[in-house]
């Protein structure tokens, strides 16, 4: 078995490298462009880049680069497609660049599978739970409902709740499953589900047995600290090591699903070898919901900040408010249960930050540059 990686320097992709090397007796080629956001200046030097390294075929290119692409697929019958931007606030004013490196990204290595007759047994995509937009809702009168996104009028009275669109009410959130409506919130997430329908087609017309994954907010040791728009956990690390205020959008009790990466690894091998996976699109998260005013005093006792929280007011247009999701499927396909629970996985990720080096993490200039295209509001008093 030989199996291409594609930003398998990335968080997830360097910890599915590390498990295939334990686990199994594959073949690795990683293909990644070792970008600047993630690695850093000096990204030969990397934490990230430091994991993979000597564990695998390393081809540093970029996926829009075809001659690249058929270099890092010469032989491979496995691909696991990682490479991707990620940043969910950053797609909405980086349009052009969300376009080219995930959807292009995309095209250019299944043209490169179909063209240079590579025989694949299977593909693995990562996609995200962002597709579903708001996701699954109930309304206390009108039952079932997948909600459209919030209106930015309400937003900025402070209102954050989901409002049934029958009848205005407000409705609780329910776990979102993968018959749910596809409703992307933000250019990212409809990046994603680009690639989910293309990967699909093409997989199909080829004969080449795929699955898809939907991860939910994945995290641990290695999350990128330079990266100002990989999460929440990052973020607030940085800025809580510093004693700097935390600023909470929105309520506060916006709420994610956390999963930790190799929960994530895991469930990715497993599926190389699992034919009840094929053809199939499958949740991978918790199923738990985790507010962010819970995760950010979580951190804060972890690390015994001096950080002070102030929950502002202040959104951004593309976020949800809630989603959790229902793993069902991915129970009942590979037996998939989460074995690295919320409180242990924070400990861990936290103990690794305290001994990374410090470092401007370029949050506050992401802020701006998303204030200045109109994308982040500011609603507070600061």
């Amino acid at each position: 078995m030989k199996v291409l990686v594609t930003g398998g320097a990335g968080f997830i992709g360097s910890e599915i490298v590390k498990q295939l090397r334990d686990k199994t007796e594959a073949e690795i080629v990683v293909l990644d462009a070792l970008t600047k956001q993630i690695h850093g200046e000096d990204p030969e030097k990397s934490y990230l880049y430091s994991a993979i390294k000597n564990k695998c075929k390393f081809v540093h290119g970029d996926i829009r680069d075809y001659s690249v692409v058929k270099t890092a697929l010469s032989g491979c019958n496995y691909v696991i497609h990682l490479a991707a931007e990620t940043g969910t606030g950053q797609s909405m004013y980086e349009i052009n660049q969300y376009n080219e490196v995930n959807i292009m990204g995309t095209s250019n290595l299944l043209q490169a599978i179909l063209s240079e007759h590579q025989h694949i047994n299977k593909f693995i995509l990562a996609s995200s739970r962002s597709v579903y937009g708001e996701g699954k809702y109930e309304c206390p009168d009108h039952g079932t409902t997948f909600p459209e996104g919030r209106k930015v009028e309400k937003m900025r009275e402070k209102d954050f709740s989901m409002h049934c669109p029958y009848c205005g009410k407000t409705m609780k959130v329910i776990a979102t499953d993968e018959e749910s409506k596809i409703a992307p919130n933000s250019l990212y997430a409809f990046t994603k589900y680009s690639q989910e329908k293309m990967v699909e087609t093409m997989c199909r017309a080829m004969s080449i047995d795929y699955t898809i994954f939907r991860f939910q907010n994945v995290y641990g040791a290695g999350q990128s600290l330079k990266n100002p728009y990989t999460g929440i956990l990052s973020i607030f690390s940085t800025l809580m090591l510093a004693n700097k205020p935390i600023n909470i959008f929105e309520d506060g009790n916006e709420s994610r699903d956390f999963i930790h990466v190799r929960d994530i690894a895991a469930s990715v091998i497993t599926a190389l070898s699992k034919a009840q996976t094929n053809s199939e699109i499958i949740n991978l998260g918790s199923g738990q919901e985790k507010s962010v005013i819970e995760i950010a005093d979580m951190l804060r006792n972890e690390y015994h900040s001096q950080s002070t929280i102030e929950i502002s007011g202040d959104f951004r247009i593309g976020d949800i408010a809630h989603n959790f999701a229902d793993i069902t499927k991915a129970k009942k396909l590979f037996d998939f249960t989460p074995r690295v629970s919320l409180a242990e996985g924070l400990h861990e990720f936290c103990e690794w930050v305290k001994k990374q080096e410090a470092l401007d993490s370029g949050y506050y200039q992401s802020l701006s540059e998303m204030e200045n295209t109109g994308m982040f509001i500011r609603t507070g008093s600061h």
